[in-house]
């Protein structure tokens, strides 16, 4: 394991939020948006509402900025967000997660929420120089981002479509 469980999951997620935007947009309902906090298991609020819905779509290409930005400006990133949010990390536990990280409460909004764990898992990047293991998906055709949680750092391509469609090119090139 790279990180801590939080921040790993908190960056998947950030980086899933982010890429939903890429073409074909894949956060345009409010049940599209209730799976994402499902499967990203948020704790807290979830009103699940138009509002709500457009407010996360908001938080997208700043969330963009943040992830894929150089050294500096991600740390001054971060720390716009957690001034602006107020954060106030602190340990709790809750459900079956064990202690982790809570910079807002719970009762936060969920843009809110998703956007200092973002930050603060981006903390944990920053410290440990590994801003590498974020990068641009390798397929010319997509502006999707990498989350590069392997021990190799081999991942290419941001979702399993890009590099299905990049191996077929290449074995049609090689096949020619």
């Amino acid at each position: 394991m790279v990180f801590a469980h939080d921040t790993e999951a908190s960056l998947v997620a950030a980086v899933e939020l982010v890429n939903s935007a890429e073409a074909p947009d894949t956060l345009t309902e409010i049940d599209q948006l209730t799976e994402f906090f499902v499967k990203h298991a948020y704790a807290g609020v979830h009103s699940r509402d138009a509002a709500e819905l457009a407010a996360v779509r908001a938080i997208r290409a700043p969330l963009r900025r943040m992830l894929t930005s150089d050294r500096d400006t991600t740390v001054r990133l971060i720390n716009e967000t957690l001034a602006q949010h107020r954060a106030l990390p602190q340990l709790v536990r809750h459900g079956d997660v064990d202690y982790h990280i809570h910079a807002v409460p719970l009762d936060a909004a969920l843009p809110v929420r998703i956007a200092v764990e973002t930050a603060m898992a981006m903390i944990d990047v920053i410290r440990s120089d590994e801003l590498s293991r974020l990068s641009r998906c390798a397929d010319d055709d997509c502006d999707g981002i990498v989350l590069d949680l392997s021990r190799n750092r081999s991942r290419r391509y941001c979702s399993t479509a890009c590099g299905n469609r990049n191996a077929v090119a290449a074995y049609r090139a090689r096949n020619k």
